[in-house]
């Protein structure tokens, strides 16, 4: 199993402060942002990890990161592996994901976008996949705003809909997904929306019609650090988590 981290994109929400550098690069408390993500990686038994980014801010990917020097694998002892790709133009979640196909191969990948920050151990579900494909889901107040899930007795996903006005549900999309190795075939012939990006919902919705897509209800806390708001909050929660941790020691 490899994973994709994506990276990229404009971060507008957080402008201006998203004009100097890349959101992923900003601090959530104590370490950036994308610390987090490839932490959460690596405690999952995942050593070979591919960041997608934009090419102004590849260079201080790897400043910061290097070839994953500062990350040790559970699989071998030794330094996990980090590699880069480009991606040009913010065009798609999707997009982001076929920049990897190369390095990918014919493994399975999770999907990691990487403004997003779960407390779920996420190990047992990456070791024990096969097949298909998952989401990743939660719980929240105003479904409105998210991809929102319906599913059966067996977490199999029945529909996705992009912010419904009416939600069926208030099972949110979040930003983390596992695919099996057909997933690039998939992307063959696929049409951008209207919005002009290679939606991943539509790589979904395949799977879907397969009836291969399965769910995951998180239990942990979530973060979308995307805005000024959840940005804060995960910092704040970050804070108190480490202090706690501290006064036990």
């Amino acid at each position: 199993m490899k994973a994709v981290i994506l990276a990229g994109g404009f971060a507008t929400r957080l402008s201006p402060i998203t004009k100097v550098t890349n959101k992923h690069l900003l601090p959530v408390y104590n370490k950036p942002l994308i610390f987090y993500a490839i932490e959460k990686l690596v405690a999952a038994f995942i050593d070979r990890i591919i960041i997608v980014t934009s090419p102004w801010h590849i260079n201080d990917f790897v400043n910061l990161l290097g070839s994953g020097q500062g990350f040790i694998s559970k699989n071998t002892g030794k330094q996990i592996q980090i590699v880069y790709g480009i991606q040009n133009e913010p065009s798609g979640i999707a997009q982001g994901l076929y920049i990897a196909k190369d390095y990918i191969g014919q493994d399975n990948s999770v999907l990691y976008l990487g403004d997003n920050i779960f407390e779920d151990d996420l190990t047992s579900y990456i070791r024990d996949f096969q097949e298909g494909a998952m989401v990743f889901l939660k719980q929240v107040e105003d479904p409105r705003r998210f991809g929102i899930v319906t599913v059966d007795e067996n977490n199999k996903v029945l529909e996705i809909e992009e912010k419904p006005q009416k939600p069926k549900s208030n099972l949110a999309v979040t930003g983390l997904y596992i695919y099996d190795k057909t997933v690039f075939d998939k992307m063959i012939g696929q049409s951008t929306s209207e919005r002009g990006e290679y939606e991943i919902s539509y790589i979904n919705n395949l799977y879907i019609k397969e009836e291969k897509l399965k769910a995951v209800l998180l239990k942990k806390e979530w973060f979308d650090a995307g805005t000024f708001d959840s940005l804060l909050q995960a910092s704040c929660f970050m804070q108190k988590k480490y202090r706690e941790k501290e006064d036990k020691n």
